[in-house]
């Protein structure tokens, strides 16, 4: 059996996951779709499109689709599921876990990495945050949790753009590539998203999408002269820095970039990541890069969620291909220059 690709949503309270979910399910799409709320959700799925509401955790809707709550943790819940499937006694093609407003999605995404039996049948395929652009700033001001999840996104969905002027939104739009340089934005209509903006983005998928998007570094050429290995996507004094005005923002959910020409001592880079993890995992929401190892003719592509990390091996490098390395981290307050230096000293 094939893998079970599985979504996380997640948005602050009030940003449209509901009107989101329901779109995704009430759309024609042809696909089944097993929905895995919290229980305590803000506003559950509407009882108007399911078959019956009785105290069962696993409800079929009219459409084919399931509705399961959470009752003993998300591990449980998804080996239910999977063994009613391999059973024949539920038919699904996907999962999408709705977390709720306040859920740091750094367990949910954990769930996959740690648990083998969950490995082996499910794929998580993307972390999907949305902001809700009226409120968006308020609450990215007051509420950590909102920022982590925009730490987490592999995409991000702006929604209730109508309500508010452009320059509101552009600010928004900003501030949020300044913490998550790496999840495209998308400005949404009330949940009127084509699915195929919602499903199979392979975001956590290492080998599919092996490069960082390559805008990601358009912003920080312009460090190339001080002859550096790396640089940063900081711009703390403004500096290289079109929108001045987003600066009264200085979010601990930050970004930086690692880059290096030469090839990394792959012992060194192991043993400092793993120290780094050790120490800061808990700060550090997502990191991946695609690396040049010494010993290797093929690329590494390496990725982590706070202290589980992994890598693959990827393509060959092509003939006449300038190798190098690229890391982007992502994280709370983390100690940009002790990881810039320590990934220099990895460096052959």
């Amino acid at each position: 059996m094939s893998l079970i690709p599985a979504t996380i949503l997640t948005g602050f309270l009030g940003s449209g996951k509901t009107t989101l979910l329901k779109r995704v399910l009430g759309e024609a799409h042809g696909q089944k779709i097993a929905v895995i709320e919290n229980e305590f959700g803000e506003e559950n799925i509407d009882s108007d499109i399911l078959v019956s509401d009785t105290n069962e955790q696993i409800i079929q809707m009219s459409n084919g689709c399931i509705c399961c709550t959470i009752r003993e943790d998300l591990r449980s819940t998804l080996q239910l599921l999977a063994a009613k499937k391999r059973k024949g006694l539920l038919d699904f093609d996907r999962v999408v876990i709705e977390t709720t407003g306040l859920a740091d999605p750094g367990p949910v995404a954990q769930t996959f990495f740690m648990d083998d039996e969950i490995a082996e049948t499910y794929l998580l395929d993307s972390i999907l945050t949305l902001v809700d652009a009226k409120h968006g700033n308020q609450q990215l001001d007051d509420r950590q949790e909102a920022r982590r999840q925009v730490g987490f996104a592999d995409q991000i969905f702006i929604s209730k753009t109508d309500l508010v002027t452009e320059d509101e939104a552009d600010d928004l739009s900003h501030r949020l590539k300044h913490m998550n340089p790496r999840a495209p934005q998308k400005k949404v209509h009330f949940g009127e998203v084509a699915i195929a903006e919602v499903f199979d983005l392979r975001g956590f998928n290492l080998n599919a999408k092996l490069d960082i998007d390559p805008d990601f570094l358009k912003e920080e050429e312009h460090d190339h002269e001080h002859g550096h290995d790396h640089h940063d996507h900081d711009h703390e004094h403004g500096e290289h820095c079109n929108h001045p005005h987003h600066h009264r923002h200085d979010d601990d959910v930050k970004s930086f970039v690692f880059k290096a020409s030469r090839p990394f001592d792959p012992a060194k880079l192991e043993d400092f990541l793993g120290a780094i993890v050790n120490i800061y995992g808990p700060r550090m929401l997502r990191y991946k890069g695609v690396l040049d190892l010494k010993g290797t003719d093929r690329k590494v592509i390496f990725q982590g969620v706070h202290q589980l990390m992994g890598s693959d091996l990827g393509p060959l490098w092509a003939a006449g291909e300038q190798r190098g390395s690229k890391m982007v981290f992502i994280g709370i307050d983390l100690p940009k220059d002790i990881l810039l230096q320590g990934l220099e000293q990895c460096l052959i």
